[in-house]
């Protein structure tokens, strides 16, 4: 007997929260590290190659770390944070609260996650609150600004999106279970393989 019940799946792909900054830093300093490595490696003698490759092994994690991996990948049943060196995995069920102060962060089951792709600017939260500010003295004897046209930084839309979703999804069958953290171990290992090298050649050089 065949059940016409949907299997629930995780998904991660609706909405990706990562920072257009941060991506343009890492493509830079990998183009930046590969140049300067591999001059090393081709001009330089004796250890000095070796330098710049262990360099290079090291280095190149931690900016791709960084920059270039951070996420949020916020689904309907629940939202997967990507970390420079951990993968948390929350269902919606899990999460208390999803907030941005000085940084954005998730609490959930006692624990505090930061959201590293979703930077708080305080500046740019000024800037808008003063926007806001102008444009509600404007509309003073035109009934105000309405409430969908509220400004806000975009860590603080991105972290109001991420409620709502949360909000949403948390009664739903998929949403249930518990945090699951995961560690990195492709940008720890290559990065700590490398800062050994390095100690080793610049010990015995």
């Amino acid at each position: 007997m065949s059940s016409d019940q949907p299997t629930e799946e995780p998904t991660y792909d609706d909405r990706v929260y990562r920072s257009p900054m941060a991506s343009v830093t890492g493509v830079v300093l990998l183009v930046l590290l590969a140049w300067l490595c591999g001059d090393s490696v081709v001009r330089g003698s004796g250890n000095v190659p070796w330098i710049a490759l262990a360099i290079a092994l090291c280095a190149a994690p931690l900016i791709v770390a960084f920059t270039l991996r951070p996420a949020v990948f916020a689904g309907a049943d629940r939202m997967r944070v990507r970390n420079p060196f951990r993968t948390i995995e929350l269902p919606w069920a899990a999460v208390d609260v999803v907030r941005a102060r000085f940084s954005a962060e998730v609490l959930a089951e006692g624990s505090t996650y930061q959201l590293w792709s979703i930077p708080v600017s305080l500046r740019e939260r000024k800037k808008a609150t003063r926007r806001q500010a102008g444009r509600l003295g404007a509309g003073n004897g035109q009934g105000g600004t309405p409430d969908q046209e509220v400004l806000r930084a975009t860590a603080d839309q991105n972290v109001e999106e991420l409620r709502e979703l949360q909000e949403r999804g948390a009664s739903r069958p998929g949403a249930q279970g518990s945090v699951k953290v995961t560690w990195s171990y492709e940008i720890i290992a290559p990065a700590v393989v490398g800062a050994l090298i390095l100690i080793v050649l610049l010990a015995t050089g």
